[in-house]
């Protein structure tokens, strides 16, 4: 048996991503006054009582809608309620029991699945009273909380953790490697995932945006485990409203915060965006592993010399990322998918490597002799020897005379040589200066 699943389903803004937040203590579903807005489920492991178990956040249940995205939504809530051990009906106190609830209910029923009715919004004795009203749900005694202020929050855990079975330890698995599949919105990030999965998993829809919070997902290609992180569309600072939009964006750069590798899409009939640029440049801020996966390639009208001219093209408009190797893709047809997670492999390794300070020197030594640092107000620099302090990012400290006058370019130089013998593919250097004592 895998780690128990225990899933929160309930009708649109009954407050379930709230409470998914505060049973796992912290914020990681995103919360709005905005009916609607959890749309894929989100998963994240938390233990309670020495009990884990996956806790599974979902969108708004509404099972006769006709909307098309309701329709989408209710998909996904189906899929985790058949993956579930355990669920819990969230309802809304302060509105009392609506027709929805009772045929939500009814569906649960049918599952033979053990359920928890939760009365949400519980906030003090008037609306504790007014619990009992939920009984008429046929799902058992409902237990009062406030996501919100943590009311009987730590009674939900107690009995969620009595209710899930144990997990049978297994085989210890290795390291994972944590990869963000970011990118403009709707340039087919969710697709890419569900392509490299071989299933549905994450909402695919025409309409930007439908990705707001970033889902991680675990697979094994070839022996080696990746857990892919969908996050919502960036966009330019200029067009980030306030809310949801900025918590959506925020929520995106924590993801990429987090991961090793960053892997961009951008479309292959758009090319190279500055939306797509900008987005480049803040994961090379954070020295993040980098692919960049051109989407959509199957929509380009092309011959032999085609990717060879596109790849010319986005080089000459992005010079300073010519280090990050490119993919040319096509998650609607598969297209060199999982070719993506080898180079996406490379890079991480490329992260990991570190070079031997006498072979570093030794490299660099004819390329500084061959091209000095230039003098300033008739001060000589001079490097005495460089070496590596770190990895993930890689980290060389060059050790000098007069650290505050050597000039930027010249560190850029520096880089270009490194990256000449070593490679560093996709993988952007901390580069330090410092004066010998």
């Amino acid at each position: 048996m895998a780690i128990p699943i225990v899933t929160i389903i309930g009708r649109p803004n009954v407050g379930k991503s709230t409470l998914f937040n505060r049973l796992l203590r912290k914020r990681i579903a995103v919360v709005d006054g905005e009916p609607g807005v959890t749309r894929d489920r989100n998963y994240a492991l938390t233990t309670w009582n020495k009990k884990s178990f996956f806790l599974v956040d979902t969108g708004g249940y509404v099972p006769s809608s006709t909307s098309n995205m309701e329709s989408l939504v209710r998909a996904q809530a189906e899929i985790a309620i058949s993956e579930a051990d355990l669920i819990l009906f969230v309802v809304d106190a302060k509105v009392g029991a609506q027709w929805l609830d009772l045929e939500i209910a009814k569906r649960l029923r049918k599952t033979k699945k053990e359920v928890l009715l939760v009365v949400n919004k519980v906030d003090g004795a008037k609306e504790e009273s007014e619990a009992c009203s939920f009984n008429k749900l046929g799902l058992g005694e409902p237990i009062s909380v406030s996501a919100l202020n943590g009311r009987n929050a730590g009674e939900l855990l107690d009995r969620i953790a009595s209710s899930v079975p144990e997990k049978i330890t297994g085989e210890k698995k290795p390291e994972s490697i944590r990869v963000a599949v970011i990118g403009r919105p709707n340039v087919g990030k969710s697709s890419f995932v569900n392509a490299l999965l071989g299933k549905e998993k994450l909402i695919v829809s025409e309409t930007p945006g439908t990705t707001r919070d970033a889902i991680d997902t675990e697979i094994r290609i070839n022996g080696n485990f990746f857990t892919l992180i969908d996050t919502a569309g960036l966009k330019r600072k200029s067009k980030v409203k306030e809310g949801l939009e900025y918590y959506t964006t925020l929520r995106t750069l924590r993801s990429v915060e987090r991961c090793e590798v960053a892997l961009i899409l951008i479309e292959a009939p758009a090319g190279l965006l500055k939306q797509d640029l900008k987005i480049a440049q803040q994961v090379r801020d954070m020295r993040k592993g980098m692919v960049i996966a051109i989407n959509k390639w199957d929509l380009v009208e092309k011959d032999e010399k085609t990717a060879d001219l596109y790849t010319r093209a986005l080089r000459q408009k992005a010079p300073m990322l010519d280090f990050i190797p490119l993919v040319y893709i096509s998650a609607k047809t598969g297209q060199r998918v999982k070719t993506t997670m080898d180079q996406v492999l490379r890079v991480y390794n490329e992260r990991r490597k570190r070079i031997e300070t006498a072979e570093l020197n030794q490299k660099l030594e004819k390329d500084i002799k061959a091209r000095p640092p230039a003098s300033v107000k008739g001060k000589y620099i001079k490097i005495y020897y460089v070496a590596q302090t770190d990895i993930q990012p890689p980290t060389f400290v060059f050790f000098c005379n007069y650290p505050e006058l050597l000039k930027k370019s010249y560190l850029r130089y520096l880089e270009n040589r490194i990256r000449k013998h070593f490679g560093f593919l996709g993988t952007p250097l901390r580069m330090k200066i410092r004066k010998r004592e």
